[in-house]
């Protein structure tokens, strides 16, 4: 596929140009990484309108030149990040105004600025390169739903491997190595496998709790593969479901489907989420369904666009969100069915390839 990162950075010239500053310092890596490819540590990155310059240590002499190549300028600092950013800085011409990542920029980095590169004009920006990040182009697809390939097979194989008196520990374990047999890079966030009532902590920390006859075991986790995230979600039955698991269960399912095929590029944030949140709360649970429905996945498992109550901006063609209604019930427990959806323009399609029926585990 052609390379992006040179589109990219022009257009965010063509934002820095709109919002009237001459470059910016790019400090998050996630941001690094999506305009320049390099997926190293430690890094800083200055975007001007006549060039880009990434600054990195010795570490990544090699892996800097292999991954970035000629999209950027590479300075290898042996010293500082800092001391190396405020050197190039008076190598480049016609820096007056400079924007800095007011969301990723700690204070005693902000009192850098401040102090040492006080010859510059620093300007506070909010999101510039992230609004790029929503639009995944097609390789970035492509990474994303090998992602969920990779999720997908890793869950199969540990539901084979499941039983009542494991500790949700012990499954997290069988799950994780399961995704790294399967190709996995990473984790993009601590897997989730929460059990009987614990089931009802939307964010639960994998316990010793073990698993008993009778538990909803949801399992949250994620694969990483390219730099890019899956996240998905699976509720399932240790044993034989009850009639009231069933029902809470596909009214769940129910508004997982009905999101997933009706969730449109063009729409609102809102709007998305009211496609599960009016399903669920018709059926009397609206109070149980407390988190929005979903968010972007890409480099971050974490990531705009947002579908929730107050998300008002229009979700874009090529974004890849999250579809995972759930409700939870104190003290009983809870369930949460979680797809990666892509909005191609031709409609909604769903890249986590796994069932949405009930699984009872004997």
């Amino acid at each position: 596929m052609p390379d992006a990162r040179p589109r990219r950075l022009d257009v965010l010239v063509e934002k820095l140009t709109a919002s009237h500053i001459d470059g910016l310092l790019v400090t998050s890596l996630p941001n690094i990484r999506y305009l320049t490819g390099f997926s190293g540590s430690s890094a800083l990155l200055i975007a001007t309108t006549r060039e880009a310059v990434l600054i990195t240590d010795f570490r990544y002499q090699t892996q800097v030149a292999d991954e970035v190549g000629s999209t950027a300028r590479i300075a290898i600092e042996p010293q500082s990040l800092w001391a190396g950013l405020w050197q190039q800085l008076a190598q480049l011409p016609q820096m007056q105004v400079i924007g800095f990542e007011a969301a990723h920029l700690m204070h005693r980095d902000f009192q850098r600025l401040v102090e040492q590169g006080s010859r510059w004009q620093w300007r506070p920006t909010n999101d510039l390169v992230e609004s790029l990040r929503e639009r995944k182009d097609p390789d970035e697809i492509a990474r994303i739903e090998r992602a969920a390939e990779v999720a997908t097979r890793a869950l199969a194989r540990t539901l084979e491997s499941v039983h009542a008196g494991m500790s949700e520990l012990e499954v997290a374990g069988v799950l994780e190595k399961a995704l790294r047999d399967e190709g996995s890079e990473g984790f993009p966030f601590p897997s989730i496998v929460a059990s009987g009532p614990r089931s009802a902590l939307p964010h639960a920390r994998s316990s010793s709790r073990r698993l008993e006859p009778g538990d909803f075991l949801l399992l949250d986790f994620g694969a990483e593969v390219g730099g890019y995230c899956s996240d998905l979600t699976r509720t399932v039955v240790v044993g034989k479901a009850t009639e009231e698991q069933r029902s809470v269960y596909e009214i769940v399912r129910g508004a997982n489907e009905r999101a997933s095929a009706g969730v449109r590029a063009g729409m609102s944030g809102r709007d998305a989420d009211a496609l599960a949140r009016d399903y669920i709360q018709q059926r009397g649970y609206g109070e149980q369904f407390g988190h929005s429905l979903g968010h972007g996945v890409g480099l971050e498992v974490h990531e705009a666009p947002r579908l929730s109550r107050t998300a008002e901006d229009a979700l874009p063609a090529g974004a890849v969100v999250t579809i995972e209604p759930g409700i939870y019930r104190p003290g009983w427990g809870g369930v949460r069915i979680e797809d990666d959806v892509v909005l191609d323009p031709a409609g909604p399609r769903v890249l986590t390839d796994f069932t949405r029926e009930l699984i009872e585990l004997g």
